[in-house]
């Protein structure tokens, strides 16, 4: 429109305005975002002042906490709402917050201040800002906005995610009693008549999960089955503990069942009222309604021997096993595999990228783990210091000469100066 319209509320005029912020996130006319990220920018650029008055070059805080300073606190800041401003971030989007960033991988790594991006991220571990916030809108999008997953998993369906239980599990007079849960760890079974052992175990790299029935020293049930690549030790722990309890519920009466786990978290998850975990809620309620059923911690690989078979069991089942089709897709899982395609493209983009091409030389790959490299290093290698030949390219010297008579490069100093022998 040439004239916005006027709109007056009980008499009040309301004016047209280009921005406004609201829960801490600019919103301008145009949902560019700019106006945002310049707001965000500028905040974390006092901040990087404030820092700097505290470091030198020599002194102050160390390199690792001025890292750790970034990513928790910082990176933290400029990641507020990313969900709604940053899912599919423009090219002006991703050159400003690519200049917001810079100062602090300066600040980090102690470097000239020429020294390309793109090598500091790489040196540093720190993916570029707009790739590290798109991560973190993908993901909160999925879980907390319920958008359907990115084209690019294409293992899975939105419906498959797992999601946290909500509301009140049970009433919060409902709890289980001390004698029904034991974490004593290494505690024996009891091999009595009227007492039914079962011993449960997931397996931690095949996902495979299991529990196997002791009655009066005979194995009186097996059962086993085999989980998705996608699931997780927690997942094939409780899912076990699940089945095993189910069978349980079935048995007569006057036997009492004693479920012996090598899993803590599992039984901890079980046992609480509030969990926000599905298959722990239904445990809870079995065992709630069933006296009978007691839960008790064993040490793993301790040479139990009801233990090392249901450990044998669940390997097994990942050669053997039926598939198991009830867990569903977790979180951990979504967020490695948004990581993946974070790396990917850093990777991609470094691979490609026309600058730091003498750091790329040294570290092809890119990694979430920042270098053991101190400043003289980061100095060294990038040949952005004070070396003649780098002080006659940014013509802040007339030679680029060494005493010595050879071009006063890095490697000159490390390999052939006379001066340098040393």
């Amino acid at each position: 429109m040439v004239r916005s319209s006027k709109i007056t509320w009980n008499g009040y005029k309301i004016n047209r305005v280009k921005s406004f912020k609201y829960l801490g996130i600019h919103v301008d006319d145009r949902l560019k975002w700019l106006e945002h990220i310049n707001k965000q920018g500028e905040k974390a650029i006092k901040i990087q002042q404030n820092l700097k008055r505290i470091t030198g070059g020599n002194w102050g805080i160390s390199q690792i906490h001025r890292w750790t300073l970034y990513k928790t606190i910082i990176e933290r800041m400029l990641a507020h709402g990313s969900s709604a401003w940053c899912l599919n971030p423009t090219f002006k989007m991703k050159r400003k917050l690519s200049s917001i960033q810079r100062p602090f991988l300066l600040h980090i790594s102690g470097a000239y201040r020429t020294t390309p991006t793109a090598a500091l991220q790489t040196i540093l571990g720190i993916p570029p800002l707009h790739m590290q916030l798109q991560f973190e809108a993908r993901f909160t999008s999925i879980y907390s906005l319920k958008i359907p997953l990115p084209p690019f998993i294409t293992d899975t369906q939105p419906h498959d995610l797992e999601m946290k239980a909500t509301g009140w599990s049970t009433h919060s007079s409902e709890h289980l009693k001390p004698n029904k849960i034991s974490f004593a760890d290494g505690e024996a079974y009891i091999a009595r008549k009227d007492i039914i052992n079962i011993f449960t175990d997931g397996s931690k790299t095949e996902h495979g999960v299991a529990f196997c029935v002791l009655t009066n020293d005979i194995w009186a049930y097996q059962w086993s089955a085999k989980l998705n690549d996608n699931n997780t030790v927690f997942q094939a722990e409780i899912t076990a503990l699940h089945e095993a309890v189910i069978y349980a519920s079935h048995l007569p009466n006057h036997n009492t069942s004693k479920i012996h786990v090598d899993n803590r978290a599992s039984i901890m998850a079980s046992s609480n009222s509030k969990s926000t975990n599905e298959t722990a809620r239904k445990i809870f309620k079995i065992l709630f309604s069933n006296p009978r059923i007691k839960v008790s911690l064993v040490k793993a690989h301790a040479g139990n021997i009801g233990n090392e078979r249901a450990d044998q069991l669940a390997k097994d089942a990942t050669q053997h096993g039926q598939p198991y089709s009830h867990t569903k897709l977790p979180k951990p899982r979504i967020k490695d595999l948004l990581r993946k395609r974070m790396i990917e493209e850093w990777q991609t983009s470094w691979q490609n990228g026309d600058t730091g091409r003498k750091i790329y030389n040294i570290m092809p790959s890119v990694s979430l783990r920042p270098s053991n490299w101190i400043r003289e290093d980061v100095i060294f290698f990038s040949q952005h210091g004070p070396f003649p030949a780098y002080l006659k390219r940014f013509h802040l010297s007339d030679s680029d000469y060494c005493s010595c008579g050879g071009i006063g490069t890095a490697l000159h100093y490390a390999t052939e100066c006379i001066y340098t022998v040393s």
